[in-house]
């Protein structure tokens, strides 16, 4: 499980294909990786994935992505040099203060539109799949393994709105991103199914 709140960034030194699924390689070049173990969980860019091989001589940390996986998330768009955000699994009695995550990916929101206020961002993303009916206003959102606030949603239009900190924009991949990119979205899992539940109850 994770909290939404990303320890920074590291960046892909190379991509490996085999069948069935890809290798990333990743640095540990901000040492987030120093006691992590082989079948550790850690989220890399709000994804949930299995550490595979330590390399300790290189720095390098492997994780093994599927094909469901690649297919769901923006992993498969992954190249050397690429930069991903990284967050190490929580662990029981430390400060939690994103919301809970758990790294399973529904799938990609698209960037509608970006606008800076001084040193903040304001951006619109279109979720799609009827997803939307799982976003409420001041709820939670997971993107890119952040632990956002919706700060708008429009149902008509299936976009919400999140506004980003300069410490986020300095710490993690929002820094870079364009409209049109597509980021990874979790929802959060106690509002599915509350809204789950509701909807079987209705049916009745």
């Amino acid at each position: 499980m994770y909290t939404g709140i990303v320890q920074g960034l590291e960046k892909i030194i190379e991509v490996r294909e085999a069948e069935g699924y890809r290798t990333l390689v990743i640095s540990n070049q901000h040492n987030f990786f120093h006691d992590v173990f082989i079948g550790a969980s850690v989220a890399i860019n709000g994804t949930c994935l299995t550490a595979t091989q330590i390399d300790l001589d290189a720095n390098q940390v492997h994780f093994d992505v599927s094909d469901l996986t690649l297919k769901l998330t923006t992993l498969n768009t992954l190249k050397a040099s690429d930069e991903v955000n990284i967050e190490r699994s929580a662990k029981l009695g430390m400060e939690n203060g994103g919301h809970n995550l758990y790294g399973h990916i529904e799938g990609t929101a698209k960037i509608k539109a970006m606008t800076r206020n001084g040193e903040t961002m304001h951006i619109d993303l279109e979720i799609p799949d009827g997803n939307i009916k799982y976003f409420f206003l001041k709820g939670f959102i997971g993107l890119n393994g952040c632990s956002l606030t919706v700060n708008r949603v429009d149902r008509a239009t299936q976009q919400i709105s999140i506004d980003l900190i300069p410490e986020t924009l300095r710490l993690t991949t929002w820094k870079d991103v364009q409209v049109g990119d597509e980021v990874n979205y979790e929802i959060d899992q106690m509002t599915r199914t509350m809204v789950d539940t509701l909807e079987n109850i209705h049916r009745k």
